[in-house]
């Protein structure tokens, strides 16, 4: 038995679950099928236990899905061992932050809109720093500084390793709110425009002056192994909330294209950009 299941696990849990309800079947029949107790279903669909390659196949064939790319990521999932760079911070930081790492080092892609802050993969450590020092209630000196680590080793070892499709669309009121001193704010639009040179890198920004919806909203979308295994992270007063429906990450996967189309082009983003560095 698990005592602390990660997103990914939860995530499992959560499509057998669908899949069995889509196939309207409820746990003890479920079980019955495996030949389990119906308490081992539960566990199962609460990420509390695991499951085989070969249970997750049958569970697949009893509830009639045929995706067989969808199959084998459940599989992928189920089987998948991995221990990442983020271990070395569990106990140390709250899970949601090895949980966005182990995201990190399974996505397919990732598109960030970011409208008061510059998106976390993006940021400098002093950035990062100045952003988790205006946390309320205040976090300690040596809490503030393993986050600051831990969001630039995500950056980091995701360019050392296997870069994915990076897409960032930040408004311009973010580029010029400085959190921390002139010093801080010039390193930042460097530091962007620095990452912008990267083939898998694309940053828009939306100047004041171009129409804007507000009702688009700051978003992290993370490519999962398939397209129903996307998943979308938003900030929520008590923590990160994960979107995972089909129905709400096509919402937010229109909304983000959306956005996107209201931006300058790349290019023109980094020279907007590179003035707002010369005006520092």
């Amino acid at each position: 038995m698990r005592r602390e299941p990660t997103a990914r696990q939860a995530r499992l849990a959560t499509e057998l679950r669908r899949l069995r309800e889509a196939a309207g079947l409820n746990s003890r029949q479920a079980a019955a099928l495996l030949g389990v107790s119906p308490a081992q279903i539960t566990h199962i669909e609460s990420a509390l236990a695991g499951v085989s390659e070969q249970r997750l196949r049958r569970l697949a064939s009893h509830y009639a899905c045929t995706d067989e790319e969808f199959i084998n990521a459940l599989v992928a999932m189920a089987t998948d061992r991995t221990r990442g760079w983020w271990e070395e911070y569990r106990g140390l930081l709250p899970t949601p932050f090895l949980d966005l790492s182990e995201l990190d080092h399974h996505a397919r892609f990732q598109r960030n809109a970011g409208f008061l802050f510059v998106p976390g993969l993006l940021q400098t450590a002093d950035y990062a720093r100045a952003v988790y020092s205006t946390r309320v209630p205040e976090l300690a000196e040596d809490q503030i500084e393993l986050r600051v680590r831990h969001r630039i080793a995500r950056r980091v070892i995701i360019e050392r390793t296997s870069p994915v499709p990076f897409d960032a669309v930040i408004h311009e009121a973010a580029l010029r709110i400085m959190v921390s001193d002139r010093a801080a704010a010039r390193a930042q639009l460097t530091h962007i425009l620095e990452q912008s040179e990267a083939n898998h890198v694309s940053v828009r920004v939306i100047p004041f002056d171009l129409e804007f919806s507000t009702g688009s909203s700051p978003m992290t979308y993370v490519g999962g192994g398939v397209p129903k295994l996307d998943t979308v992270i938003r900030d929520a007063p008590h923590g990160a909330l994960y979107v995972d429906s089909e129905t709400e990450l096509a919402t937010y996967q229109a909304r983000f294209e959306k956005t996107k189309a209201m931006s300058l082009e790349r290019e023109r983003s980094r020279d907007f950009i590179h003035r707002l560095a010369k005006e520092l």
